[in-house]
């Protein structure tokens, strides 16, 4: 990695406008997910569809940007570390199967058995934990009055979503409980990427997660049976759009996380509920509840509240 393009990556403005870009295209993710979903005929009960839908998204992605990797000459060797190489392989294992393998799976999942505006905002709270743990583990985040007000801030958002009727969506496990297990492996998934860009580039690092983890969902998902039934133009599309969301959402976000505290670029994250709400109400026909303002409104504060200042 060149001086010049670490430069880009810490810039103030340029951390501004990959952190938004990455933020942006996630949240079209909700809406998009649920439309495969329906356009190949994969519904709640089919586990092992789901798998094979998310897995085929994340392999490609990792092998798109592995490719890049290797026509543009980037390092592909191990950093030298003290600890032995048998480890290392054992971390970037344990960063794939937590970035994408195991989180994905608690996404799509819950996903199928949620409205995608609700679980967009629920999701939110992989950025709050990822505050919370990054205060815990690394000695450049501290835990200060402002990230303790935001983040409570934030969870009564979150909670503000069980506000209100049986009808406008109440908690449940198979459906908002699988998301916060998503949002858990996100945070936690946040905090190992600083090991991986020390192990090896982060470039390469997010392309091996990506297309591991993805084929670690391919297989299960084929050995249980699990198929696309019904390919349309209109859902390759949908899967070409996702792919590209994961490869450029996540290329920008790893980076930016290895040159950066973790929550200077957390902040941005505020604008995922918002976008993830009013693109899944807007594409899925969703209703639009007025607790998804409070709770939109309370998580986006949060957000900016634990970063006001920074």
């Amino acid at each position: 990695m060149t001086q010049q393009t670490q430069s880009i990556f810490t810039r103030p403005a340029w951390v501004v406008i990959f952190a938004l870009t990455a933020a942006m295209v996630w949240g079209w993710a909700y809406p998009l997910i649920k439309l495969g979903f329906r356009e190949f005929e994969i519904t709640a009960d089919m586990t092992a569809s789901k798998m094979l839908f998310a897995g085929i998204r994340f392999c490609i992605s990792g092998l798109i940007i592995l490719s890049i990797a290797k026509l543009t000459n980037r390092d592909f060797s191990l950093k030298k570390t003290s600890e032995r190489r048998i480890y290392t392989w054992l971390y970037l294992l344990l960063f794939a199967l937590l970035n994408t393998t195991i989180h994905y799976a608690f996404f799509y999942f819950g996903l199928s058995h949620s409205e995608g505006a609700r679980a967009a905002i629920i999701n939110s709270m992989g950025v709050f934990a990822t505050v919370i743990l990054a205060c815990m583990f690394f000695k450049s985040d501290k835990f200060t009055a402002r990230k303790i007000i935001g983040c409570v801030i934030g969870f009564l958002g979150i909670l503000s979503l069980n506000l209100g009727g049986v009808e406008s969506g109440r908690f449940t496990w198979l459906g908002d409980g699988m998301i916060m297990l998503n949002a858990l492996c996100s945070a936690g998934a946040s905090l190992m990427t600083r090991g991986v860009g020390q192990r090896i580039d982060v470039f390469i690092g997010t392309g091996i997660s990506l297309g591991m983890g993805g084929a670690l969902l391919i297989l299960p998902a084929l050995f249980l049976g699990g198929t696309l039934q019904t390919t349309t133009l209109w859902g390759v599309t949908i899967l070409m759009l996702l792919i590209g969301i994961s490869t450029i959402g996540f290329t920008l976000y790893n980076k930016l996380l290895t040159c950066n505290p973790v929550g200077k670029v957390a902040i941005y994250n505020s604008l995922i509920p918002v976008i993830g709400t009013l693109s899944s109400c807007l594409c899925l026909g969703e209703t639009f509840y007025w607790k998804y303002i409070i709770a939109g409104t309370l998580a986006t504060s949060g957000i900016y509240i634990i970063n006001k200042g920074k």
